[in-house]
């Protein structure tokens, strides 16, 4: 399929800028949700980039997922002329939340331990160490 420039364009940027790209299982769409171009189009320049492995596809509830691999972070860096400095939004480390740390020492006041030498199991210490009865 014949894809114009400009819309190649808009469907590649947004591949690197997220890193994933989802399309409808609907040929008939008028546009794709996020982009402004066709989803017909979406759908085909995707299929073209899992053939080069550019991309890998998961299908699920009629929909396609594409998730871009190195070769395509590779690929789309020359075509859309970028520095090797950005990378996609999925490879980005995400800054922790600012607030209070849990589990971290000092939380909460520790209790004493709960068993304390071999009385480890109280009064059931005979329990199964005992005589066994006929037939064991």
């Amino acid at each position: 399929m014949i894809i114009p420039e400009k819309n190649r364009k808009e469907i590649c940027k947004y591949l690197f800028q997220e890193g994933v790209c989802y399309a409808k299982k609907d040929y008939n769409l008028a546009k794709h949700p996020d982009i402004d171009v066709p989803n017909l189009q979406v759908i085909k320049l995707m299929q073209s980039f899992k053939s080069r492995e550019y991309v890998r596809e998961t299908f699920a509830w009629m929909n396609y997922y594409w998730f871009l691999t190195n070769e395509g972070i590779e690929f789309l860096r020359g075509y859309l002329n970028l520095p090797s400095e950005i990378v996609p939004a999925t490879l980005k480390k995400q800054a922790k939340p600012p607030g209070r740390s849990f589990g971290g020492p000092g939380d909460r006041p520790r209790d004493p331990p709960r068993f304390e030498g071999e009385r480890r199991f109280g009064d059931r210490d005979g329990y199964r160490g005992g005589p066994r009865g006929p037939g064991w």
